[in-house]
């Protein structure tokens, strides 16, 4: 991790002091516990610094062990993954039950108040099934941010306030569980709530170039010009597409940054450079 003086950070924290940040974690950084406690770690510090959190996470490792030995076969259509009304029970229980309750555990026991919720509590992910051909995939038309908003208001008035930790299931009208995309529900819950950053932390260095160099800074503009050559495809077109549509409904600052790499959260925030892919309007 790059020094900086003592001067240095105090102005990077009363720059983002008082601002709402939404962290998106991916599932690859979910399977490394001790990265968990390291993630959780950085936690602590954003909200000493008096920076409200939103954490979103996926689950797709998790999710296909867990079908594995089910003996189910998945499949996916342009990134997003088909899924059945037996898969869609795999999927609540992984997302909500195992991977939820590990980061609430685990963001509680480094300081730091953590309240774990889904999609589904309070119709908080209102969703509409994306094609008949993705089966229980949602697409979300509505969100519900009352129970995001308390949270962080607790945030803003005390340091012990808690942070909202996110499984993205939505629901239905007739109350039925539906799988959306991590990403997309990182983007409308952003949206949503006025995010000041959204930040996806993922195993990948950020977003590279047509010779595989990572992208420090690039706008709306040229997102769409790798789309078109395609330069970016599988699972990071799907992360470019929510990436554009996050900048397109108001979120200036989208940043791609590898959790894998100690320290990495901090340092893509407090220092000048960074060491992600900063995407911006």
């Amino acid at each position: 991790m790059k020094t900086v003086s003592i001067i240095e950070t105090l102005n990077y924290v009363k720059k983002f002091s008082g601002q709402r940040i939404l962290i998106k974690l991916g599932g690859s950084v979910l399977d490394d516990q001790v990265l968990i406690n390291r993630l959780c770690d950085d936690f602590s510090l954003l909200r000493a610094a008096n920076i409200s959190l939103v954490i979103v996470h996926g689950g797709s490792r998790g999710i296909e062990e867990q079908l594995k030995l089910n003996n189910i076969q998945s499949s996916f259509k342009d990134g997003l993954r088909v899924t059945t009304s037996d898969m869609m029970n795999i999927i609540e229980m992984v997302l909500c039950g195992q991977i939820n309750r590990n980061l609430v555990r685990n963001i509680n026991a480094s300081g730091v108040a953590a309240i774990g919720l889904s999609g589904t509590d309070n119709w908080m992910l209102s969703c509409e099934r994306l094609g008949e051909e993705l089966g229980e995939v949602g697409k979300v038309v509505k969100v519900d941010t009352t129970l995001i908003e308390r949270c962080l208001q607790d945030q803003q008035q005390r340091l012990l306030g808690h942070i909202p930790v996110i499984a993205p299931i939505g629901v239905d009208a007739k109350g039925n569980a539906l799988n959306v995309n991590a990403d997309w529900a990182a983007t409308v819950i952003a949206q949503a709530l006025n995010i000041d950053k959204l930040i996806y932390l993922t195993d990948q260095a950020g977003i590279y170039d047509a010779n595989r160099e990572r992208i420090s800074e690039i706008d709306r503009q040229g997102l769409q010009a790798l789309i078109d050559k395609e330069v970016v495809k599988d699972g990071m077109l799907t992360k470019v597409r929510t990436i554009m549509a996050a900048l397109d409904c108001g979120v200036n600052n989208v940043h791609i940054v590898n959790a894998k790499q100690p320290h990495s959260l901090i340092e893509e925030l407090f220092t000048d450079a960074g060491i992600g892919t900063l995407c911006r309007r």
